[in-house]
């Protein structure tokens, strides 16, 4: 039997057991003496549940079984074909549970009421319970074992395979950070030097030294962007610092070049 079968059948089986648990919520609650209004109102919200919880396990069904060859290695028995049909199957065989305890039953109701508790109970039985403990008797064994060993020690070892190369594509990119900003300082070396005399300049010559300071920002910003921008204008308060011995320099770049590309002053302080 191929895996999409297996699937349908475990879908629709699985869709079966949920009506049977809405069935027998249902049920519970008009017993109980509740009105219908609280009862359909309840409903909703437990089918809302049901479904969410149901649609994450068949993920995770499913998901496991599209692992194919690997999956069968290690789990020879809960993956083999006759275990599935069996495992999928069981909301079905609940319903012949429940119909044969109620052979003979004339009215509707106990005749739905006994199927529906047959099919939960033998589906928690067989999901619960007997796939548990098979699955843990069948991991025991030597053969399964080994195959879990080589498994671990396959995924750590491609767990080691990408930290290494992520750290290579690491080490790439801050060379290649590092070769441009050598590249812009190569450049934009006597700009850097004009920066710092533009952040001396006296009051009267304020205006002419923002003009000229634009221009710099805007041929920064063309050579390297952002960040080659914000190496030339700490480039450039060092160097008006080692220069001008002013170690209180203020930073009228940051005014400056404000609006220059994605050059923004209250970003840059």
């Amino acid at each position: 039997m191929s895996r999409n079968t297996l699937k349908i059948i475990h879908f629709a089986g699985t869709v079966w057991f949920m009506l049977c648990t809405v069935y027998v919520f249902i049920l519970a609650m008009w017993q109980a003496g509740f009105n219908w209004l609280v009862i359909f109102s309840l409903s909703g919200y437990l089918a809302l549940l049901t479904t969410l919880l149901v649609n994450l396990y068949l993920y995770a069904l499913f998901r496991n079984m599209d692992k194919g060859p690997n999956l069968e290695k290690e789990h020879p028995l809960t993956s083999s074909g006759y275990y599935l049909v069996f495992y999928m199957s069981a909301p079905f065989l609940g319903v012949f549970a429940g119909a044969y305890s109620t052979f003979g039953e004339a009215k509707i109701v106990p005749f739905l009421t006994g199927i529906s508790l047959g099919t939960l109970a033998v589906t928690f039985l067989t999901w619960v319970i007997v796939d548990s403990v098979v699955s843990i008797l069948e991991m025991l064994t030597p053969e399964s074992r080994e195959y879990r060993l080589k498994r671990l020690a396959a995924d750590k070892h491609r767990l080691e395979e990408q930290r290494l190369e992520r750290e290579e594509s690491l080490k790439r990119l801050f060379a290649q950070q590092e070769k441009e900003q050598h590249r812009w300082e190569k450049t934009l070396a006597a700009e850097a030097v004009k920066l710092a005399e533009l952040l001396a300049a006296k009051a009267v010559d304020f205006e002419q030294a923002e003009q000229e300071a634009v221009r710099i920002g805007v041929h920064a910003w063309q050579t390297g962007g952002l960040d080659c921008m914000r190496r030339l204008r700490d480039t450039a308060m060092r160097i008006n610092k080692e220069k001008y011995r002013n170690f209180a320099v203020t930073d009228y770049i940051s005014n400056w070049w404000d609006g220059i590309g994605s050059w923004r002053m209250s970003a840059t302080r």
